[in-house]
């Protein structure tokens, strides 16, 4: 089983190597890596060249403008090979170095499964051994979506048939630029792209998921939905967003829920630490 990773960089000099140097760390072999850039302008890209030959021929890298991160990871998606896709961020790393290996071992003990799930974890982004908040899918149920809940987007290793099936057609999507066969994510969400994208899959299309009990990612605290206040209305907005354009009933009262939770993950961050 080949497993397709994607990686999207836009001027991530600063921490792309760890995200390099996790992916050559794993045990599994058969792996395609997938770098999209956006452009960079910070030396992202000599970085890039710099890994190449360590890959042994498993990097695949362009560099070009996008639209925005959701463009860069449909562009990785519509060029992936493999028979599983999986996104690994620029200023993410594996946790592990058998990741992957994991991963496989349980497309291949489960064969009817769609996509597989596990747990991610955040800290702070100038002191990558100080934990913020752990966030478990272990609880995750499927009607969890109605409250804005999801599989952690980074842990999320879902076959690349099932992405083509549930792709939108661009068309239909207003003021969206790219070709029909790669709009994998709906690139006018502003944050909860990939919310939508499994709100689609998983609520809405019913695929079969399966959760893995396994620390997946360290995720540096500060992207896009993790930066304060602002980034979490924007995150509301589109949730809402998301359940009208897919037929699925919410409001805000039950999206607001979500918090309570995750206060409770930070809680039990700072006893982890």
């Amino acid at each position: 089983m080949t497993i397709s990773i994607i990686t999207a960089t836009w001027n991530s000099a600063s921490t792309v190597r760890d995200t390099f140097d996790s992916v050559l760390r794993q045990s599994y072999q058969d792996y395609e890596y997938i770098v999209v850039d956006g452009g960079s302008t910070d030396g992202t890209v000599d970085i890039i060249r710099e890994y190449e030959p360590l890959f042994g021929g498993r990097m695949h890298w362009r560099s070009e403008p996008d639209e925005g991160i959701y463009d860069a990871m449909n562009k990785g998606i519509a060029r992936a090979t493999g028979d599983v896709v999986g996104i690994l961020n620029s200023d993410d790393f594996f946790t592990s170095f058998n990741v992957l290996n994991t991963i496989a071992n349980r497309f291949d003990k489960y064969p009817d499964i769609d996509a597989v799930y596990g747990d991610i974890h955040y800290v702070q982004r100038d002191d990558i051994t100080r934990m913020v908040r752990y966030y478990s899918g272990r609880n995750f149920r499927r009607w969890w979506m109605r409250m804005g809940f999801m599989p952690a987007h980074p842990s999320f290793y879902c076959r690349k048939a099932v992405y083509e099936k549930f792709r939108l057609d661009v068309r239909n999507i207003d003021g969206s630029k790219g070709d029909t066969e790669h709009a994998y994510f709906n690139t006018t969400y502003r944050i909860a792209a990939d919310f939508e994208c499994l709100l689609r899959m998983i609520f809405v299309g019913r695929i079969r998921i399966h959760y893995i009990w396994m620390d997946f990612v360290t995720m540096r605290y500060g992207g896009a939905s993790s930066s304060g206040v602002v980034s979490h209305k924007q995150i509301n907005r589109d949730h809402l967003r998301a359940f009208r354009e897919n037929g699925v009933y919410s409001n805000y009262m039950l999206i607001s829920l979500r918090y309570c939770y995750k206060l409770v993950e930070l809680a039990l961050g700072r006893i982890r630490r």
